[in-house]
């Protein structure tokens, strides 16, 4: 698969995945053996963590940065092991705005208290997400600022190394915030309408793509759904989703909800797949779909019908990180290993 000027090895892909595991922001010895060890096992793209564009971005005091340039040198080793592998590292830009601050989920998750490495998060409009802190309601000159913010961690993010930025507006952070009516209830330019609800999201992806190369894809998650009355649907993603095409976006990486603990969702395998297609067929971009997308011939058929461009994995890479090696093995088709391996490569 080819997307302006940078070509996919597969469809199988890494979605982001949180590890809790960051040293005040920057990349550990973890984060080198975890995604290095998913390219090594055959995946298309391989995409970080959500990585905080501000300190005050980060869902947890243990999560990614990338608000300093010494962070970004940290990334160089990982992008680097990454290419060497045959796979395409891919940077997630995110701000967890109201769900930022909280522990670890091993920690018990939750708000953290400024008092114990905490801080105070910021939102649209001062609407907590169910029992965490209040959030503070962003004025006009933070939001200019943190436009400015997520411009700089693209910048950062290609001197890093990384040949895809994803900007994360999905799982109810900050632009998931503005663009639902749950949680964006301001009177101004960024609420209101779809329109006003987007628009952060557009200047964020005109930002990023003014410094990030031509020959080298942007992409947006978003979460297609809230799966709760009154809130986002489908089809409203579908239109941000035609509007971002001509804003330069070359992929939706489609997920759901997230946003509000009054969602009602039924999980099964593939259940988010008929939103992809909802967003592919409305909105005319490629699309990427996860969610419970467990097995090699479930996710063939999803690209065979044309409900997807690209299969996001996740948990099934955790436990399998050699997937896209048994999925090619399973599906007939013969790929290269890397030279340490190839003697435990089945015919």
């Amino acid at each position: 698969m080819t997307l302006r000027g940078t070509t996919f090895r597969n469809r199988a892909w890494v979605a982001p995945m949180c590890q809790y595991s960051s040293a005040d922001g920057h990349p550990t010895d973890w984060h080198l053996v975890h995604l290095g060890g998913l390219a090594r096992g055959g995946a298309g793209l391989v995409l970080t963590e959500a990585t905080g564009v501000t300190a005050e971005g980060r869902i947890s005091p243990d999560d990614a940065g990338i608000w300093t340039d010494a962070q970004a040198a940290d990334y160089r080793r990982i992008t680097d092991f990454i290419k060497g592998q045959g796979a395409v590292p891919g940077i997630q830009l995110a701000h967890a705005g109201r769900k930022a601050s909280t522990a670890a989920p091993w920690q018990g998750g939750g708000s953290v208290p400024v008092e114990d490495r905490g801080w105070e998060t910021v939102a649209p409009s001062p609407i907590a997400f169910g029992s965490y802190a209040q959030p503070k309601e962003l004025t006009l000159a933070e939001i200019g600022t943190l436009i400015d913010d997520w411009a700089a961690a693209a910048r950062r993010s290609l001197d890093a190394g990384f040949e895809v930025a994803e900007i994360h507006a999905a799982h109810g952070y900050l632009l998931h915030q503005f663009l639902s009516p749950l949680s964006n209830h301001r009177a101004d330019a960024y609420g209101g309408d779809l329109a006003g609800r987007s628009r952060l999201l557009i200047e964020i992806v005109d930002a990023v793509r003014a410094v990030w190369p031509e020959s080298k894809p942007v992409f947006v998650r978003v979460s297609a759904s809230d799966w709760v009355e009154g809130g986002l649907v489908p089809d409203e993603v579908g239109a941000v989703a035609r509007e971002l095409k001509e804003h330069g976006v070359d992929l939706m990486d489609v997920s759901s909800g997230g946003n509000s603990p009054e969602q009602k969702m039924v999980v099964e395998p593939g259940y988010q797949v008929p939103l992809a297609r909802t967003v592919r067929e409305i909105g005319g971009l490629p699309v990427g779909a996860v969610g419970l997308i467990t097995e090699p011939a479930q996710a063939e058929q999803i690209l065979a019908d044309e409900s997807a461009d690209a299969i996001l994995l996740a948990r099934a890479l955790l436990r399998e990180p050699s997937w896209p090696q048994r999925a090619a093995r399973e599906l007939g088709v013969d790929i290269a290993w890397p030279k340490q391996y190839e003697r435990a490569k089945l015919a």
